[in-house]
């Protein structure tokens, strides 16, 4: 029998392989492998988004994450925690179709991908309702210029 011996630098390593092979398919088991800071962020922002989609959009659990959608994504709630967010820390909020919003208030950053515009929470104090429902509104009337 061969003892493996636990080594500590190693270990950030091991817990990203063992998550990412993880299919999570409800957003109870998202939650469940969630530190409790990250679980407060994305709970807060679904809590917002929900209170501010009209019927008709949906929620499902997509890339391991939840995934807002009526005729073409709306947005998405990413934790650094979830393997390949692109992120080291915190929350993603990213709006799908980002590239054809007014963002006025320049609430949201531009990153590597061309349609995806995103902020990243640290801590739920840095949400901004207000702004998360003005941009909300803005990719609801953007996702009408879909065809269904």
């Amino acid at each position: 029998m061969q003892v493996i011996k636990f080594d500590p630098a190693r270990w950030p390593t091991t817990l990203m392989k063992n998550i990412s092979s993880i299919k999570i398919t409800s957003l109870v088991e998202l939650f469940d492998k969630l530190p409790e800071h990250e679980r407060i962020i994305v709970d807060v922002l679904r809590q917002i988004i929900l209170e501010n989609l009209p019927a008709g959009c949906r929620e499902k659990t997509a890339y391991n994450v939840p995934f807002f959608f009526r005729r073409k994504g709306i947005c998405i709630i990413w934790p650094a925690s979830i393997p390949r967010g692109g992120i080291k820390e915190g929350v993603l909020l990213g709006f799908w179709q980002g590239n054809k919003l007014k963002d006025s208030d320049h609430y949201l950053t531009r990153g590597a991908n061309k349609k995806i515009f995103y902020r990243i929470f640290k801590s739920a104090e840095e949400i901004d309702e207000d702004a998360i429902v003005k941009l909300l509104k803005e990719a609801l009337r953007v996702d009408c210029l879909f065809k269904k």
